[in-house]
């Protein structure tokens, strides 16, 4: 298998504290806002966002041709820090992103300094399975994670029953109609802002419709969350959740009794995305955690 080829960029200090942000599946490095990035840089922070494959300006690819499971895109991870010459670095990691880092603390501790998830779920959960149950009406088994919030189902049973835009505004228009979603209810939703991220994102990836590469991946490897591991995690872990999470809600708290010594914070307002009015609050929690 060829092996991608994957877009990274790097903020402040070689000699400073490194921290790699890992964004959530289907979702470009940009979504780590700029204002959030540059906070963590003026606190003495050397900051690393990437592209997932399939995603934004890293590769993409046929996947009938080149097919690949999740357990390559954890393997990015390791891939960009040895890019940039990292044999360890803080992992901030958000969304599918917070599974990746978690993997990736079990696996290869050595490698991760200290450990923040965003929105995430517990590694080990069935995540996918809860979501796609509650998209199809059906009922969850006991012990299952809390569903998504009934507005997230309603938007993407219609989503997936909808045939994908063909022209650039319609996509775009989508695109914020599903930040919209994610954002919550907690805060006001800024929609010129919306606009001008999702236009971004649209325009500068090489291909958009490869993202479902990832479903594909996920498909391909369903075994690929390892269950009951996460006590063995021992970097310093964050786990920081919004008090209005769409897709995940009370999903923190579980990651946090299973990692020992975890903290759970709760940010006030916030959904599933990361918008200005937390990026203080946010950074802040970060460079107090990756301080040391």
């Amino acid at each position: 298998m060829r092996e991608s080829t994957i877009w990274s960029e790097e903020f402040g200090a070689e000699a400073d504290a490194p921290i790699l942000l890992i964004m959530g599946s289907m979702s470009q490095g940009i979504l780590w806002p700029e204002e959030f990035v540059d906070r963590l840089v003026a606190g003495g922070r050397r900051v690393i966002r990437y592209d997932h494959r399939d995603t934004g300006l890293s590769d993409t690819v046929d996947f009938a041709a080149e097919p690949y499971t999740w357990h390559d895109v954890k393997n990015d991870v390791y891939r960009v820090l040895d890019a940039h010459g990292l044999d360890s670095a803080h992992l901030v990691a958000h969304s599918a992103g917070g599974l990746l880092a978690q993997f990736i603390a079990v696996e290869q501790p050595q490698r991760v300094r200290s450990l923040t998830v965003i929105g995430s779920s517990p590694l080990g959960g069935g995540e996918g399975q809860v979501i796609m149950r509650a998209l199809m009406g059906q009922p969850q088994p006991e012990g299952s994670l809390p569903e998504p919030t009934p507005e997230f189902v309603t938007f993407y049973r219609a989503l997936v029953a909808t045939p994908p835009p063909t022209d650039r505004r319609a996509r775009i228009e989508s695109m914020i109609a599903e930040q919209r979603v994610l954002h919550g209810t907690g805060l006001s939703f800024d929609e010129h802002a919306a606009r001008r991220l999702q236009e971004r994102i649209h325009d500068r990836a090489r291909d958009l419709s490869a993202v479902v590469n990832h479903r594909l991946a996920a498909a391909a490897c369903p075994d690929f969350e390892p269950v009951g591991v996460l006590h063995q995690v021992k970097a310093p872990t964050l786990v920081i959740e919004g008090s209005h999470e769409p897709a995940k809600p009370g999903h923190g708290a579980l990651i946090a009794e299973q990692i020992p010594g975890a903290r759970l914070m709760i940010v006030a307002g916030m959904g599933h995305t990361l918008p200005p009015e937390v990026h203080e609050e946010l950074a802040t929690a970060v460079l107090t955690h990756t301080a040391g």
